[in-house]
C-alpha cells in the first residue's frame, strides 16, 4: 500500500457564473490538485443561505457551477465532487463545533462586520457561524489543505483554533488545516475597465464570463482601457496595460506574446491591434469550455448521477469522522 494521499477540501459557491478570475484563480490549480492529492470539492449550496436566494433558483445555479467545474476540467472519477446539502453529517459536525465557538470571536471576524454593514437588515446566526459551517466542511474529512483566497484565510485560522479546541478537550482527531496553493504567485486578473478585479457583481462588462458568447468576448475587449500608447522605449506599464499582457500571457501562443511586448518596448505598439487578436485568442479558449458546460447543464441525468455517486463518497468519509467525534465526546450510548 502507497502511502495516503493528503486531503484537499474546497467549497465553490453557487451564486454567480464563473469568470476568467475564478478559472485562473481557483479552477486551474483544482484541475492540477486532483492528480496529486485525495481531493473533496463541493457546492456551497447552505453557505449561499445566509443571503436568502430565491429558492427557484438555487437548483439552476447548482447544475451550472457543476457543469462549468466540469467542462473547465474536473473530472468526477478522480476527486469526489458534490453538493454540501446531500451530506447531513456536515451540519452534525456543525452543531457540535458551535458549542466550542464563542460569540466574541464570531462578532470580530471582519467579514462579518462587513456582512453587517452591507445589510443591517439580514444579520441572521447563519452569517455570525459562517466560520464554523466553514470548519465542518473541512474538517468532516479531516483535510489538510485548503486552497482559499487571502479573504478566507482568517477563517481558516478560527478553522485550526476550533480543531485544536476539540482536539485538546476530547482527544486527537483533526489535523489543523492549513492554507494551500503551488508555490507560483496566484495569478490575479483585474477588470478590464482598470477599476479592481473581475468580479461576479460588479462591473459586468469588464468581467470576462465563461459563458460569454464570441461576441460579448470581443466587445468587451474592445472596449477595454488603454491609453495613447509609450512614449519611450522600454517604459513601465500601467496597471490596465498589464493587465491586458497577463490575459494575452493566458491565452495566446508565446510568439503572439513576443511580438506584442517588443511593439510595446519600442513604441509601435498598436493597441487596436492587439485588442483584436487577444479577442480571437481569448474566444478560441473559452468557447470549448462554455459549449461543454452548455451541454452537461442540459443533461440532468447525468449531473445527479454525479451528485449522487459524489455524495456517496463524501457521506463515507464523513461518517466516519463523526462516529469517531461522538465517540470522544461520550455521544454513543449502545
Amino acid at each position: 500500500m502507497g502511502t495516503e494521499k493528503e486531503i484537499v477540501v474546497s467549497g465553490i459557491r453557487s451564486t454567480g457564473i464563473l469568470h476568467l478570475g475564478n478559472y485562473f484563480g481557483a479552477i486551474r490549480n483544482y484541475i492540477r490538485m486532483q492528480e496529486e492529492f485525495n481531493c473533496y470539492f463541493f457546492v456551497a449550496d447552505w453557505h449561499a443561505l445566509t443571503t436568502h436566494p430565491d429558492p427557484k433558483e438555487l437548483r439552476g445555479n447548482v447544475y451550472r457551477v457543476l457543469a462549468e467545474n466540469i467542462a473547465s476540467g474536473l473530472d468526477p472519477e478522480k476527486v469526489t465532487l458534490y453538493v454540501q446539502s446531500d451530506i447531513p453529517e456536515i451540519a452534525e459536525l456543525y452543531l457540535l463545533l458551535n458549542m466550542m465557538a464563542y460569540k466574541g470571536e464570531l462578532e470580530k471576524v471582519p467579514t462579518f462586520k462587513d456582512k453587517v454593514r452591507q445589510n443591517p437588515d439580514n444579520v441572521n446566526a447563519g452569517l455570525l457561524t459562517y466560520p464554523v459551517l466553514m470548519t465542518a466542511d473541512i474538517l468532516v474529512h479531516r483535510g489538510l489543505k485548503v486552497p482559499v483566497g487571502k479573504d478566507q484565510e482568517q477563517h481558516l485560522e478560527m478553522s485550526r483554533n476550533f480543531a485544536q479546541r476539540f482536539n485538546n478537550r476530547y482527544g486527537y482527531l483533526f489535523p489543523e488545516p492549513v492554507p494551500f496553493n503551488y508555490g507560483d504567485d496566484l495569478i490575479k486578473i483585474n477588470s478590464l475597465d482598470g477599476v479592481g478585479k473581475m468580479s461576479k457583481s460588479e462591473n459586468q462588462n469588464s468581467t470576462i464570463f465563461l459563458n460569454d458568447s464570441d461576441d460579448d468576448i470581443r466587445y468587451k475587449i474592445k472596449r477595454a482601457k488603454t491609453d495613447s500608447g509609450p512614449q519611450e522605449p522600454n517604459s513601465a506599464k500601467p496597471d490596465y496595460i498589464a493587465n491586458l499582457f497577463t490575459l494575452m500571457g493566458l491565452v495566446s501562443t508565446p510568439d503572439t506574446i513576443k511580438h506584442f511586448e517588443d511593439t510595446f518596448n519600442n513604441c509601435t505598439i498598436r493597441y487596436g491591434d492587439m485588442k483584436k487578436q487577444l479577442a480571437e485568442d481569448m474566444v478560441a479558449f473559452i468557447a470549448p469550455i462554455r459549449e461543454k458546460a452548455e451541454a452537461i447543464q442540459q443533461d440532468t441525468a447525468y449531473l445527479t448521477r454525479i451528485m449522487r455517486y459524489g455524495a456517496e463518497k463524501a457521506r463515507a468519509s464523513a461518517a466516519q469522522t463523526l462516529q469517531e467525534a461522538r465517540k470522544l465526546m461520550g455521544i454513543n450510548f449502545y
